[in-house]
Formats: structure tokens, C-alpha cells, sequence
């Protein structure tokens, strides 16, 4: 058979464009592409030589278990098939589309912007756009997309719930919701599923909201399933009366088993309470309102399928009477457990030993003793607010199923439900549990220690939300999981650096030099450029007779592979004029360190140029008229747990704790170009954080003469705070050192730094 060459060139050219990180994958793809039979979304729709004939699972060999999923896929291949609209975009011929971009280098001569600030909003990334113009998102547009014959406008949402702060895993979901409807010039709701009152609080509403707009995204419109409490019951009452619902008795116990057993193993029946009268489900969900029924003694069922292959067409609830948890740091994060949307797992039964209302709402009061599940709220939630491409994970694609039959029965606008694969990442630990027992087991800070995952905690470690945002449109969007490991988004995170921000010399561990044939009040300034970007500006610092550099950056006995300084070394310091050689140096007898090395000056005295060094170090100089050094003490930042997987340790995850995961600097010190960056921050100026910036400088305008001289901050005349740009938007590349960024706990008489991450290049090397 000849091969088809049209093909091999497409998949070569992926293979060729495709990152180092992704060469496995890319590899595979490309031998898909290769296939007689595969087509491209450019040629076509996908053509398949088994598409009149379709091999089903085998079924004889396979538990209830094994047939029960079997039946869940078959059942999920119809609805695709079935829908209104076009085909699901989820079929395999996305697969040349969906592949991650190439990995961008830096422009070697940028033009430079119009303004210095400019400079730092343009980062060389990824078309931000891209993940909605080919692929599964763009398919998915297709489907439904605006125009005479369609709808008006694209309208999404972002529905979280508020028990916990947003992590690495939710940017995608951002991304992806508000960046859909912007591409296609409609609109997103940030929407609360706000409908378990147990550990859901305001102050995660406020966190999320701060979040996403941090991210640099803009809802529409900020709304709430509970505003919408009233009119979902109404139509509960509706599904009752036409005999799509009952109350049920049951216990957890009985619904396993009435589902089949746990493996499956038993054959599904019917609850005895289905058959109940209209008139008497109607009596005993109206005590529940009322408060008749304590939790575990009734719920509101929906009555769907007990025949269809699909657990989620099985009598799932539609109401429950929510009880007190135990602890409520206790329960596991669903977020790991069902995906991206935050969503609660619903209890697939009553307890009979959980007697205790959840308690008040953090909104509504308590004027509710019952309360939708998601399977009730979400879908109705979407059809409220005209939502046209409901877009969540693939966790959630059987509720396709009863998300459209719910809408059906209650003859509601019906939106599309579409999934994509989730975004999870090894080497550390989501679960708002897990990570409780981190903070009280003082191994972290707070929730938002910068050696977390969340979003707080990395905003507050200084990475950009720009750099997430490329982050997740390298990974591209298909139906599969994306498991990545940290060191990936590290990389991606660096590579945004390094075009964005400024460069500074800091000196972490530092050690005194005095270069004895220097009079003592030598004074030079010397220029140093804030990056190779020239748009980006220069700054002056001092150097001086005394200077400091990084105490490894000496050896008290040279060797021939080491080109750093030692006694007799000569060395450049960067941008100074001239080099210097060791002479000597002096220990403190109490600790045994080096305490200060003598040096001198290579200024040649025929005014000569001098002799090239073989390396140069960072130094900073000590010049009090300057106010330098700038002192700072500095977090190095490095993996919380040993492993790629701290839950699957089988002593428990609190046993993979990296020990050095944080390294302290107490004693770092910074050159005075510092208090230039710290003024021109956000760097870079990116949307959410420079609206914010931008807020702030005005607000400062108003400020009273003593605001708070702590980076990012203001403070208005009658002493009330308001809102400026945070600490963590001075961020800068400490030369050979990392990238670093100031942190919250810095004061007037205190500044902390954060190290972002580590420069890509060995910073041990000679």
C-alpha cells in the first residue's frame, strides 16, 4: 500500500514544531496522522472504514461493573450522535489540531515598544488565542456558533464553589470559559455554586472573584445559584407534579444496592418510594422545606432511567437536606475528585447518623433547611442566564445525559454541554484537606505559601498571571487529561520571565570584598542596561572600594577547572570597568567562614586596555550615601515533597515533605537599581495587574504624605486601605541567581523577597 504522503508531510511538520517536553505524544500523533484512513479537519470530516460497522465492547466476559461502563460509553456515543447540533467535537480526527504549540524563543532584536512600561506587556509567548482557533475549541464553536440561523451572541460561564481557594487546575478552566467568549466577541458570568452551606464562605467569594480578575478577566456578570433558590424550587414542585420526581427514604445502603451493588454485581430495581402519589411526594418535599425532616431522612429524587447504561440517569438527587460536617477541613477537595468546576460530590444516599443542619448560609440565612444538588442547580443555572456553550471537564460527561434530560422535562432553553480534559499536575498535593494539615502542622505559612498551588499562593510566590495563561495554551485543549510535572510549568514560567522583567544584581550569601589599592572614597558609577530589551531603560549604580559578592563565588585553594575567584584569580565584576585578583583573605575565628578577602585593582597604569577575564561575578557595593546595598532577606523556593506523587507515599503524604524546601538569605543584599523596578512595577504590565496598578496611582494621588512605604501599597486620607497593586508585581532576574519578587510580609523596615524560580541555566556552574 503506498503511504499517504500528504499525511506523512502534515505529521512530520507537527513532529518538527513539536516542544522537546511533548516529543513522545507528538510522536504518536504523528503516526496516527499517518494512517490511510485519517483525515484532517482541513480535508473534511472524518472519514472511517469502520463507520457502517462498529465493533461494540464484548460483554460476555464482564462484570455488571464492566457492562454498566461499557453501556455509560455506548450511551455517551449516542448523545454525541443524537444532539441537534453537528457531530461532538471530541472525535479523534482533533488530534493533528490539539497538539501543544512550539515552545517560543526570545526575539533576538525586538522593536522596541513606545514606552519603557510597554515593553514589559509584550512577553515573546504563544499567540494567547490560538487554543480557540484550531482544535477542539474551535470545533466546539462550530457546533453552535453565531450567526442567522443560531444565536446572537456566545455567552459562557465560570461556575466555582466557594469552599476553597482556586488552584493551578482551575486556570485552565478560566482560561478556556472567559477566554471563549472573549475570542468570539461574547460573554462569561463568574457564577457561585454556591449551594452547600457546609465550608462554603464569603471570604472564598471574595478569593475567587480576586482571582479571576487578577487573571486579567472581566465578568459580565457576577451572579449566584442561590439567587436563583426561589425559582429552583418552583420548578422541583414543577418536576413533581408531572411526575418526574418523588421523595425518597432511602438509605446509602439501600441505593448501592438498588444501583446494582458496589461492583455491580446485583440487578438494579427500583426504590420502593418511586411509585408514591404525585400528591404525596408533593406533602413530604414540602416538610422537608419546612424543616420536618432532619438530614438523612429525605431527599428529592429525580425519576430518570434505571435501565439506561448511565449511572447518572439512575434517580440522581435533586434536593437534600445538608448536614453539619464533623470537621469541614476533613473532607477531601472535590476539586481533585470530580475536576475543574469545584463542584461537591452529591451523596448518592441519607446517612441516618448525620443528624445536624449544615447551618446557616453564608448568604441566604437560614431560610432554607433544604438545598439543589449540583445535578439539579447546574444545568437550570445555565438555561437562567442563556448560557450558550456550557464548557466543564470530562468528569462530568455522563451528566451530559441527565443535564439535558432535566431540561427536557422542565421545557427550559437547553445550552451545550461540551467537556475537555482537566489540567493536573504531580509533585504536589490540591486537596484543601491535605493542605490544612500542612498549615496546622506548621510545614507551610498559610494557604497561600508560596510552595503551594493555588492561585493565591502562586500570585503571592511572584509568578505573572500572563505566565499561566501561556502556560495553559501551550498545553492546548483536547478531551485528555493534561498530567504535567512542576518543573514544566516552572520552564514555561521562566521562559515569560525572561523577556518581561528587569535584571538587578543580588547578592544572597555575601561576603566582603575591599580592594586595597583603591583610595578610600572611590566613587564610580557605573551603567548597567534593565535588560537586553533597550526599551526597557538603564540605571547607575556605585562601586566603590568595598564590595560584596556571593560568598561561592570564592575558594580559599584554586584549581585549573575553576574560573571564579581564588587567591591569585582574577575575575570581572559586571559592567565595572575593570577586573580584580585576589590577594588574601581573613576568617572569623568564631565560626571558621571567610569573613573578607582582599583584592586589587587591574587598572592597567599605561591606560592599556586590560586582559579579558575568563568569568565574571555579581557584586554590590558599599556606598551609604547611595543606600547601598538595599538588605533583604530571601526564600529560595523549592519542591514541598520528594516525589512526583506525596499521596501515594505509604506512610501518608506528610512523610514526602522535602525538608529544604524553603532555604533561608536573611543577610541578601541588592543593588539600588531595586528601588527603580519596585516604582515601575507590574512588571510586566499585564491586565489584571496593571488595571489594578493603575487604580493605585490614582489613589495615590489622594494618599496623605506617611502612606506605608511598603511596595505596592497606599493609603487614603481618612486612613482607610485601598486597593493597590501587590508586592508580588515587583519582580526581577537577580543575575545568575533566579528570578525573585518581593513578598507580603514586607514592611518599611523589612523587605522579603520570593524566588519565582531558578534561572534555566545551572547556577552552580564554573
Amino acid at each position: 500500500m503506498d503511504p499517504d504522503w500528504s499525511a506523512l508531510r502534515l505529521g512530520i511538520g507537527a513532529c518538527l514544531h513539536a516542544t522537546i517536553d511533548n516529543l513522545n505524544a507528538e510522536w504518536v500523533g504523528c503516526c496516527i496522522k499517518m494512517l490511510p484512513n485519517y483525515t484532517t479537519l482541513d480535508s473534511g470530516p472524518p472519514v472511517s472504514t469502520m463507520e457502517n460497522n462498529v465493533v461494540l465492547p464484548e460483554r460476555s466476559g464482564l462484570s455488571n461493573t464492566g457492562r454498566v461502563l461499557a453501556d455509560a460509553q455506548i450511551k455517551s456515543d449516542d448523545i454525541k450522535s443524537n444532539t441537534k447540533a453537528p457531530a461532538d467535537s471530541s472525535k479523534p480526527s482533533n488530534a493533528k489540531k490539539e497538539k501543544a504549540p512550539k515552545n517560543p524563543k526570545p526575539p533576538k532584536g525586538p522593536t522596541p515598544p513606545k514606552s519603557k512600561k510597554e515593553a514589559t506587556a509584550k512577553p515573546s509567548v504563544e499567540d494567547p488565542e490560538s487554543m480557540f482557533k484550531v482544535g477542539f475549541l474551535s470545533d466546539v464553536y462550530q457546533e453552535r456558533s453565531v450567526g442567522p440561523e443560531s444565536i446572537s451572541k456566545v455567552i459562557t460561564r465560570f461556575p466555582p464553589e466557594p469552599n476553597g481557594f482556586l488552584h493551578i487546575g482551575h486556570s485552565k478552566a478560566i482560561a478556556i470559559n472567559f477566554g471563549f467568549a472573549k475570542y468570539h466577541g461574547g460573554e462569561c458570568y463568574l457564577r457561585f455554586d454556591d449551594t452547600n452551606p457546609a465550608g462554603e464562605k464569603k471570604e472564598y467569594d471574595d478569593s475567587i472573584e480576586d482571582t479571576v480578575r487578577w487573571l486579567g478577566f472581566k465578568p459580565v456578570k457576577i451572579t449566584h445559584s442561590s439567587d436563583n433558590f426561589d425559582r429552583l424550587y418552583a420548578l422541583a414542585e414543577a418536576l413533581i407534579e408531572k411526575g418526574g420526581a418523588y421523595v425518597c427514604h432511602c438509605t446509602k445502603s439501600d441505593i448501592v444496592d438498588q444501583r446494582g451493588g458496589k461492583k455491580g454485581e446485583k440487578p438494579r430495581y427500583a426504590c420502593s418510594h418511586r411509585s408514591r402519589p404525585i400528591a404525596e411526594s408533593m406533602c413530604e418535599f414540602r416538610a422537608m422545606r419546612d424543616g420536618k425532616y432532619k438530614p438523612g431522612e429525605a431527599a428529592l429524587r429525580m425519576k430518570q432511567n434505571l435501565e439506561d447504561g448511565n449511572p447518572q440517569m439512575w434517580d440522581v438527587f435533586a434536593y437534600r437536606i445538608p448536614a453539619k460536617k464533623k470537621d469541614e477541613e476533613d473532607e477531601e477537595d472535590e476539586e481533585e475528585i470530580r475536576g475543574n468546576d469545584a463542584k461537591e460530590t452529591e451523596t448518592n444516599g441519607v446517612e441516618s447518623d448525620e443528624l445536624q443542619y449544615a447551618g446557616p448560609h453564608y448568604r441566604t440565612g437560614n431560610k432554607w433547611k433544604i438545598y439543589p444538588t449540583y445535578d439539579f442547580t447546574h444545568c437550570l443555572c445555565d438555561s437562567f442566564e442563556s448560557i450558550t456553550h456550557s464548557l466543564c471537564t470530562t468528569e462530568f460527561e455522563l451528566s451530559r445525559v441527565s443535564y439535558e434530560w432535566l431540561n427536557n422535562q422542565l421545557d427550559v432553553y437547553r445550552p451545550m454541554q461540551r467537556e475537555y480534559g482537566r489540567l493536573s499536575v504531580s509533585g504536589t498535593i490540591l486537596s484543601k484537606r491535605k493542605i490544612h494539615e500542612l498549615v496546622k502542622n506548621k510545614y507551610v505559612r498559610a494557604r497561600d505559601d508560596p510552595r503551594l498551588y493555588t492561585l493565591p499562593a502562586l500570585r503571592r510566590r511572584g509568578v505573572p498571571p500572563g505566565a499561566i495563561l501561556s502556560f495553559v495554551n501551550e498545553l492546548g485543549v483536547t478531551k485528555a487529561v493534561t498530567n504535567i510535572e512542576v518543573k514544566r510549568f516552572e520552564t514555561s514560567v521562566r521562559r515569560y520571565l525572561e523577556v518581561t522583567v528587569p535584571r538587578l544584581m543580588l547578592v544572597l550569601d555575601p561576603v566582603k570584598v575591599v580592594i586595597d589599592n583603591l583610595p578610600d572614597d572611590h566613587l564610580e558609577m557605573v551603567e548597567l542596561p534593565f535588560s537586553k530589551d533597550p526599551a526597557m531603560g538603564v540605571h547607575t549604580i556605585p562601586f566603590t572600594k568595598t564590595v560584596y559578592i556571593e560568598r561561592s563565588d570564592f575558594r580559599e585553594v584554586d584549581s585549573p577547572d575553576y574560573f571564579r575567584l581564588a587567591p591569585g584569580k582574577t575575575v570581572g565584576l559586571m559592567k565595572a570597568p575593570f577586573p580584580i585578583t585576589a590577594t588574601s583573605f581573613e576568617k572569623d575565628p568564631s565560626t571558621g567562614h571567610i569573613s573578607l578577602i582582599h583584592a586589587t585593582y587591574e587598572k592597567p597604569a599605561d591606560g592599556s586596555a586590560p586582559k579579558k577575564p575568563k568569568s565574571f561575578i555579581h557584586w554590590v557595593a558599599s556606598s551609604p550615601e547611595h543606600h547601598s546595598p538595599i538588605k533583604a532577606e530571601v526564600r529560595i523556593i523549592n519542591p514541598l515533597f520528594k516525589s512526583d506523587n506525596p499521596a501515594a507515599h505509604p506512610d501518608g503524604f506528610l512523610k514526602d515533605i522535602n525538608p529544604d524546601s524553603e532555604e533561608l538569605f536573611l543577610n541578601a543584599m541588592i543593588e539600588t537599581g531595586f528601588e527603580e523596578i519596585r516604582k515601575r512595577a507590574p512588571w510586566p504590565a499585564e491586565a489584571g495587574e496593571k488595571a489594578v496598578a493603575d487604580q493605585a496611582t490614582m489613589n495615590e494621588e489622594h494618599a496623605n504624605s506617611d502612606a506605608s512605604t511598603v511596595p505596592g501599597s497606599a493609603a487614603t486620607g481618612d486612613g482607610d486601605s485601598v486597593t493597590t497593586a501587590g508586592p508580588e508585581t515587583v519582580r526581577f532576574q537577580g543575575m545568575r541567581m533566579g528570578y525573585f519578587c518581593v513578598d507580603k510580609e514586607s514592611g518599611a523596615e523589612r523587605l522579603v523577597l520570593n524566588r519565582i524560580v531558578s534561572l534555566k541555566e545551572d547556577t552552580g556552574k564554573d
